[in-house]
């Protein structure tokens, strides 16, 4: 028999896509309202990998990862994706979103990313969103999946994502968890 346990809190992560660099700051200090402060704001990334978002946002489209100090519930990561919605549709300019942001979560075994999309491999976890376990911390390094998009498949990010990962265990895993949203 299995015993239930409480689970680790985990450390926000949080992805943007855009054309417009310029906006960030603004969407940023939105997500640091709700969320605490950022400790890990990623170089700029061209994204390259589909032309999915360019009908609606326009190209060339960028992406960039920032990361919260403050640790926040596994169980709150539909909440926060529905937060980061609302942002998308606040700052939608005639109809189309400017910016795509893409919320989840690190822990020591594994990064796992929101959507609002259900597809084979995503579990459905409350208020319309599921979770996709996007990369897998094995050997050292953390490890795409079949179904793990290309940008966050690139060793950019999982380079980006395994120092994130570093600093998390340095810290130790009882730090302050936020409420989430």
């Amino acid at each position: 028999m299995s015993t239930p346990r409480p689970p680790q809190p985990a450390k926000l992560v949080v992805g943007f896509l855009l054309k417009d660099k310029k906006r960030l700051p603004v969407l940023a200090a939105e997500l640091e309202e709700r969320f605490g402060p950022v400790t890990l704001v990623s170089p700029w990334m061209p994204f390259s990998y589909t032309a999915y978002y360019e009908t609606e946002m326009g190209a060339p489209l960028f992406r960039r990862v920032l990361a919260f100090r403050d640790l926040v519930a596994q169980d709150g990561l539909a909440r926060i994706k529905r937060a980061t919605n609302a942002i998308e549709q606040a700052h939608m300019v005639e109809g189309r979103r400017c910016v795509n942001i893409d919320p989840g979560y690190l822990l020591l075994a594994r990064f796992v990313l929101a959507t609002g999309k259900n597809y084979s491999h995503r579990i459905y976890i409350g208020e319309g969103i599921y979770a996709e376990l996007t990369l897998v911390f094995e050997r050292g390094a953390f490890r795409p999946l079949p179904w793990t998009y290309p940008d966050y498949a690139s060793e950019e990010v999982r380079s980006l994502l395994r120092d994130l990962r570093r600093e998390h265990l340095a810290a130790g895993e009882a730090e302050r968890v936020t409420s989430c949203g």
